[in-house]
C-alpha cells in the first residue's frame, strides 16, 4: 500500500483547493481513509474521514461546512475539497488509512497505520 497525495498549493484566504490521495494498491487498504494535518510547532490534527465501504463521513469541528471528503472507488482515490480557506488551515496535509474501532477514535492519529508523505497547503 502506498498513499500518494497531491493538490497542495498556496492560496489566499477565502480560496479553495482540492487534495487528492491515490492508493497504489489494488483496493482500499482499510475501512477508513481520511486526512490529517500538521502545522509547524503543533500536533497532528484529524481533519476528515470517510468509510471506504459507504458514504459515512466525519469532520473535525474546525472544518465542518468548509471541507468535503469524498472517494472514487474505481480510481482508488480519496479527495478533500477545501473551501473558504483560512490562515489557520496552513499545514502539511497527510492522507491516512486505517481501521478505527469506534466513532470517537476516528480522528486519532494512532488509529491509522498507513500514511502518505504529505502535501503542503499554505493560506496567505
Amino acid at each position: 500500500v502506498q498513499l500518494v497525495e497531491s493538490g497542495g498549493n498556496s492560496v489566499q484566504p477565502g480560496g479553495s483547493l482540492t487534495l487528492s490521495c491515490v492508493n497504489s494498491g489494488d483496493t482500499f487498504p482499510s475501512h477508513c481513509m481520511g486526512w490529517f494535518r500538521q502545522a509547524p510547532g503543533k500536533e497532528r490534527e484529524g481533519v476528515a474521514v470517510i468509510y471506504t465501504g459507504g458514504e459515512y463521513t466525519y469532520y473535525a469541528d474546525s472544518v465542518k461546512g468548509r471541507f468535503t471528503i469524498s472517494q472514487d472507488n474505481a480510481r482508488n482515490t480519496v479527495y478533500q475539497q477545501m473551501n473558504s480557506l483560512k490562515f489557520e488551515d496552513t499545514a502539511t496535509y497527510y492522507c491516512v488509512a486505517g481501521d478505527p474501532e469506534q466513532t470517537w477514535t476516528l480522528l486519532l492519529p494512532d488509529e491509522y497505520n498507513y500514511w502518505g508523505q504529505g502535501t503542503q497547503v499554505t493560506v496567505s
